[in-house]
């Protein structure tokens, strides 16, 4: 027994050499860096509309998330700010710091298919969740490895589940599917149009679909992004929220 076992251990790291934490964590790192800043453009896609949202942001490791929104002018100088545990949104137009409680984590972020949490990031992949890697399979002409991640007890998360499939060689989340605490599908998010940045590869163009609403969609495109650059913790404050142009 003790042999068999110790043949599927074998046989196991020369199928998978990385555990499923370290292509993970390789993964979240080069997409967040030790900073990152940048200009995105979200599009809402509808049956009969449409609409583009530009913002700039700025992140700092996994604590710290500031998103101003530039375009359109209706929504013009709303900031969102994460700051460890804390998540708040600046309105200019009635001079309000907002507090968003965990429970809003899971409504929609503008009106787009994009969650609060998946915006602001709330919840860590590397270390709120459990992973594992259930097989592999080739997205968008890269092979990936698809890995589960389960939540880990008491884990602040708002996803029962969610499996992703990482590239084995420039470590890009190419797809993630999420599903509830009771495991049904409720959306699924697509790289595509792979770009260099500065010195990593990165997916410039991610598609959530809804899986109750698949003729609705929304388009993030990074438009610039930069990583590594000095940003001081004191950026992400509530004072600063409503300097921010």
């Amino acid at each position: 027994m003790k042999k068999i076992l110790l043949l599927l251990f074998v046989l196991h790291n020369f199928i998978f050499p990385q555990s499923a934490g370290e292509i993970v964590k390789k993964a979240n790192d080069k997409m967040l860096g030790k900073t990152s800043q940048g200009i995105i453009r979200m599009t809402i896609v509808r049956p009969d509309w449409s609409r583009e949202i530009t913002m700039k942001s700025w992140s700092k490791g996994n604590d710290y998330y500031l998103l101003l929104v530039m375009k359109p002018a209706r929504e013009k100088g709303q900031v969102f700010l994460k700051r460890k545990n804390e998540m708040w949104n600046y309105i200019p137009s009635i001079n309000r710091l907002v507090k968003i409680p965990p429970s809003m984590m899971m409504q929609s972020w503008m009106g787009s298919d994009f969650t609060n949490d998946d915006l602001l990031k709330e919840s860590s992949i590397v270390q709120d969740y459990n992973h594992k890697i259930i097989g592999e399979e080739e997205i968008e002409g890269y092979d990936c490895y698809k890995i589960e991640l389960l939540p880990k007890p008491e884990a602040p998360v708002v996803w029962g589940k969610i499996i992703s499939w990482i590239t084995k060689e420039e470590f890009m989340i190419m797809k993630s599917e999420y599903f509830d605490e009771d495991h049904y599908l409720v959306n699924t998010q697509k790289g595509s149009d792979v770009k260099l940045f500065g010195d990593r590869l990165l997916p410039a163009k991610m598609t959530m679909v809804p899986a109750d609403k698949p003729e609705n969609s929304t388009i993030l495109e990074f438009l610039e992004l930069e990583f590594d650059k000095q940003i001081n913790e004191d950026f992400f404050s509530q004072q600063n929220m409503k300097r921010l142009r």
